[in-house]
């Protein structure tokens, strides 16, 4: 029985980029065509097998232990950015200043698509979701050097919008235009039986 239940729903890519390995800068360069190997982006600061540990699992390690990289990528939905965007008063948010891989269209509530959930294109490339990717400061200064003043609002506004983390399952190459199955984990919702809270 298959642990993975392929669901109605499609997205189309439509904004690709990549964050250069080097400099400090959060900030993406568009692509219309990226190619995707088992260490996600060559060249790209998210790329590898393995990362240094960040404020993300503070609570499992300190900071900077070597760990696996299961944040190759940074996932958004067109629909979500544009929630974004109106929160902070702005008429549109661009991808590149928040270091996004890419953005999808087509999937409703994206960020809360279940981890492990797979993103798969026809050609078979698949992307398997982590984590919600939760709002930092950083996309913040890349749109304050653009917004003047608009800035600080990023945190708040893309709290629970800002999209998901990825990593390359099965490598291929993924172009503007391209469209991705969605799949989710066939398993229950976790009854724990205690409120957890971030």
């Amino acid at each position: 029985m298959a642990a993975l239940v392929k669901t109605e729903f499609e997205a189309e890519v439509i904004w690709l980029g990549h964050v250069p390995a080097a400099g400090r800068s959060l900030r993406a360069r568009s692509a219309e065509r990226l190619e995707l190997g088992f260490d996600g982006l060559v060249e790209d600061r998210h790329g590898g097998a393995v990362r240094p540990s960040c404020s993300r699992v503070l609570n499992l390690y300190p900071r900077n232990t070597k760990i696996r990289n299961v944040r190759q990528l940074s996932i958004l939905s067109e629909e979500e950015l544009g929630r974004i965007a109106e929160g902070m008063g702005m008429e549109r948010l661009e991808p590149a200043l928040l270091g996004a891989t890419m953005v999808l269209r087509g999937i409703p509530d994206f960020t809360h698509v279940p981890p492990s959930s797979r993103l798969q294109a026809a050609g078979g490339l698949t992307l398997t979701v982590d984590m919600e990717n939760l709002p930092c400061v950083l996309p913040g200064r890349e749109i304050e050097a653009e917004e003047p003043g608009r800035g600080a609002a990023f945190k708040p506004a893309a709290a629970g919008l800002r999209g998901v983390t990825a990593w390359v399952e099965r490598p291929g190459a993924l172009a503007v235009g391209d469209r991705l199955g969605l799949f989710i984990p066939a398993q229950r919702a976790w009854q724990s039986g205690s409120n957890l809270h971030r």
